[in-house]
Order: C-alpha cells, then sequence, then structure tokens
C-alpha cells in the first residue's frame, strides 16, 4: 500500500528530490573522498587513522534501527531529516574554523575523527527514515529510470565538483588546508540548502501510516525472519566488508604510494564520476525491465575484479594517461550499476509501509561489516606481511568474488536469468554501435507484433521527468525468456 499522490504531486516531489541529490553532492563531495583523505594526509595522519575515518560512517549505522523507532515517533519525515542531517552538516564548520587558525582551535586528525563521528551519527539517526520517504514517494514503475536519472544529476555535480575544488585547494594562496576550511564552509550552506528544498517533497506522516496499515491481519515480520531478505543481509554484510577493507585506500595509494598530485587523483576521480554519470540511465531503464538481481549480480563480479587491476599501476606515462584512465572508466560505469540495484532491490524485496525497520537493517548490518573492513584495511595496508596496499587490493578481490555468492539465493520479480539479461545488454550494444555510426535507432520486436524502441523517443509529456523516465506502453510484454532472445529488426 503506497501513497496515493496526484501526477503534479509525484512532478514536484521528483523534481525537488533531484535538486536535494544536486546540494546534498556537494556538501557530500568535499566533507568526504579524496579531499577529505588529502586533507588529513596534510596533517600528518596514518593510514590507520585514514582507514577508521572510512569506518565511522558505517560503524554508526548501528543506530539506524533507532533512528528507524524514533522517526515512527514523529509526524513528519521532514521535519526529522532538518533536524538529524541539519545538526550533522553544520559540525563540520568546526574543522573550517580550525583550518583557518580562528579563536585558537587548531586543525588535528583527532578533531576531524571526533565531528566524522558525531556527524555521521546525526546522520544514520536520520538515513532510514529518509529512505523510507523517497520509497513511498517514487512510483515503483519508474523507480529505475528515476534512480538513475538522479544518480546521474549526483554524478555531474561530483565531475564539476571535484576538479574545481581540487583546483581551488592547490591553488589557494593561503595554502591547502585553508583552501578546504572556506570550501568546507560552501559545503556546509550547500548542505542546508538541500535540506531545505525538500520542503517541495510531499511529507509523510509516519503515524498515519502506521493508522493506515494497523487493520492489516498479518502483522509484519522481522527482517530477520524472512528468508529472501535475510539472503539480501547476508550479501550486503560480505560485501560492503569486501569493498570496504580496499575501497578507502585507492586514493591513498595514488596520492602516496605513488606520489601522484591532486589534480591528477581528482581527474581520474572526474572520470570515474562521468563514466558513472553516462550509464546510469541506460542501467535504470534495463533494471526496471529485468529487475534488479541478476544485474546486480553481473556489476557486482565485474567491480570484484577491478583491484586486480591496479596491480600493475605505476607512475610510467602508459599507466597515467591510459590504464589509470581506462580503469577509473570501468569502475565508474560498473559501480553506477551495482549502487543503483543495491538500492532499488531493498526497496523492492521490503514491504511497502512499516519498512525502515528493514532499511535500517541493511545499514545497520553493512555499516559494522563495512566498519570492520575499513580498520583491518588501514592495520593491513601498513603492514608488511600483508604486501602494502598492493597485497590488500588482491585479498579485497577475493573476497568480493566470495560476496557475491549469496545473491543467488535472493528472489526478484521479474524473475530474469543473469544469461537472458547478458543476451538483452549485447542486443542494446549492438543498438548503440549503430547508433554512433550513425544508422536509427533499431527496436526490439516483440511476439505480440508489437514494437519498443531501445533507446524510447515517444517517452513523454508528463513533465514528471526527463522522457526516457516516462514508461511506454505496450500491447503485451514478453515472458523473460522470449524477451531475453528476441533478435533486432533489420
Amino acid at each position: 500500500m503506497g501513497l496515493d499522490l496526484s501526477k503534479s504531486a509525484i512532478r514536484t516531489s521528483l523534481k525537488a528530490s533531484t535538486w536535494d541529490g544536486i546540494f546534498s553532492t556537494v556538501f557530500s563531495s568535499v566533507t568526504g573522498g579524496v579531499l577529505l583523505s588529502n586533507c588529513m594526509l596534510e596533517l600528518q595522519a596514518s593510514t590507520f587513522e585514514i582507514g577508521l575515518l572510512a569506518a565511522i560512517p558505517m560503524l554508526v549505522n548501528l543506530a539506524q534501527p533507532v533512528g528507524a523507532h524514533l522517526a515512527e515517533q514523529t509526524t513528519s519525515r521532514w521535519r526529522y531529516g532538518l533536524l538529524t542531517f541539519g545538526l550533522a552538516r553544520s559540525l563540520w564548520l568546526l574543522v573550517a574554523i580550525s583550518l583557518t587558525g580562528l579563536f585558537g582551535l587548531s586543525a588535528t586528525p583527532q578533531l576531524i575523527l571526533g565531528v566524522a563521528v558525531v556527524s555521521s551519527l546525526l546522520c544514520a539517526l536520520g538515513g532510514a527514515s529518509w529512505f523510507s520517504w523517497v520509497a513511498a514517494i517514487v512510483p515503483a514503475r519508474l523507480r529505475g529510470r528515476y534512480f538513475g536519472f538522479r544518480n546521474m544529476t549526483v554524478g555531474v555535480t561530483t565531475l564539476l565538483c571535484l576538479p574545481l575544488a581540487g583546483l581551488a585547494i592547490d591553488h589557494w594562496s593561503g595554502g591547502s588546508l585553508q583552501g578546504y576550511g572556506a570550501l568546507l564552509v560552501l559545503a556546509v550552506v550547500a548542505g542546508i540548502v538541500s535540506l531545505l528544498v525538500q520542503v517541495y517533497m510531499v511529507d509523510v506522516n509516519p503515524q498515519a501510516e502506521q493508522h493506515q496499515t494497523a487493520s492489516n491481519d498479518s502483522p509484519p515480520v522481522h527482517p530477520l525472519r524472512e528468508p529472501n531478505f535475510r539472503a539480501f543481509l547476508g550479501f550486503q554484510a560480505l560485501w560492503t566488508f569486501a569493498l570496504n577493507l580496499s575501497g578507502p585506500f585507492f586514493a591513498v595509494y595514488l596520492l602516496d604510494d605513488l606520489g601522484l598530485g591532486l589534480v591528477w587523483v581528482t581527474a581520474y576521480n572526474s572520470i570515474c564520476a562521468a563514466a558513472n554519470t553516462l550509464t546510469l540511465r541506460f542501467w535504470g531503464r534495463v533494471a526496471d525491465r529485468t529487475g534488479n538481481r541478476p544485474l546486480l549480480i553481473i556489476s557486482g563480479l565485474c567491480v570484484a575484479v577491478t583491484p586486480f587491476l591496479w596491480l600493475g599501476t605505476s607512475t610510467d606515462q602508459w599507466s597515467m594517461l591510459l590504464w589509470l584512465p581506462l580503469l577509473h572508466v570501468l569502475i565508474g560505469a560498473t559501480t553506477a550499476a551495482l549502487d543503483l540495484c543495491t538500492h532499488n532491490i531493498q526497496i523492492s524485496i521490503a514491504p511497502t509501509t512499516r519498512n525502515t525497520s528493514y532499511f535500517a537493517s541493511v545499514a545497520a548490518v553493512g555499516g559494522v561489516s563495512g566498519a570492520i573492513g575499513a580498520a583491518l584495511g588501514g592495520y593491513l595496508g601498513q603492514s608488511e606481511f600483508a604486501g602494502g596496499l598492493l597485497g590488500l587490493f588482491a585479498l579485497s578481490g577475493v573476497l568480493r568474488l566470495v560476496a557475491v555468492l549469496p545473491l543467488f539465493q535472493v528472489s526478484e520479480n521479474p524473475a530474469w536469468t543473469v544469461p537472458q539479461v547478458i543476451q538483452l545488454l549485447q542486443l542494446e550494444l549492438r543498438s548503440l554501435t549503430g547508433l554512433l555510426r550513425g544508422r536509427p535507432v533499431q527496436p526490439t520486436l516483440l511476439p505480440s507484433g508489437t514494437e519498443v524502441e531501445l533507446i524510447p523517443s515517444e517517452l513523454m509529456a508528463s513533465e514528471l521527468m526527463p522522457p526516457e523516465l516516462v514508461p511506454v506502453e505496450v500491447e503485451s510484454e514478453p515472458t523473460p525468456e522470449q524477451a531475453a532472445t528476441l533478435p533486432l529488426r533489420t
């Protein structure tokens, strides 16, 4: 049972959610990732401290079930989010002040770690409520395409924000640390604006939701007692551990081990963001048609092998101008599908109402395992017996491959298989190749004789979102077995 919203209300809410994503990305790009890692390195932080910094946002996700319970006692998702996220983002002004030396406050890795702990804890308290809010607003039939579009705008923002911020920090007259402090102030402002934009989204009253579902004969099942969701939680635990065992240290490897400048590293991150952005609409469209599970398996296997591809990198011209850019293209494209499907499959297999405990469970399980992975990675990365960061990358790749296995126990509707989706991707690749050669896009021929273009041209009109996000009505839909083997019309 979802919200009964008018088309106008949905349109306004989705536009506001997109702007929320843009402004919050400006905040998160500056207060995390390579820019924060560079600041920590300049403050002489150890590899373990950087690993701990990466682990904090995940570890505090243990508080998400508490936040889900608190949110259910409120009467407004928006006001609850304004309180938790507003305080969390404002705390970063302390780091900005310390970096500029005002009021005698000195910047240290310990201060940044302290702010990160409190800020991340507040975000954890608000995370499940926000997830449930957005899940209620976005229509199920548009979920893949809308979140693909939203994530694309986030990617464009990252693409523009990171290199500009890197250049500003490198060329700041008062030094890079002072420049980073100035950017933190702008980031906090952007973070607050993103929360104010949410006022245009249709608010949800958790109390009304509970009253609406109170007459159900079947009480809500605990996430751990639901076999399908429990299998997904197993994947989430193993995957976030393996991913974060090495994930926080790729930027450290480029900055510290290879000795590349911040401009080079932000340029590579921008390439990754560009690949992510350019493929998101495509992945969203495929996920809406085939379901999230098979695409999640395929992208997970691709992301699992990428740590091995770092083993041959160096500072020679071939690596810097070809191998590292291509590696970041692969990372960006595959993580786009992975993140989108991981997000959407939670909504797909969880109940439609009273689902905050499900989303909180995913965050808590992934947070703990990810935090352990990041902390252990920080320890192994500076240990000789582990082979340094490159040895850590290889170990992470092996564990990522193992982590994909629980996904084969997860069921979702529509129930496409992995081989069927691979065949569909081959058809889409042929279509894209023809488009790049100047040929018109070829449609897929359905058994009934109706046609659906692989890249729709008539998805129109409601102004709900860009044209690609409005579904095409067809006379009939093929089964997964039929659709995966349909030829392109010649």
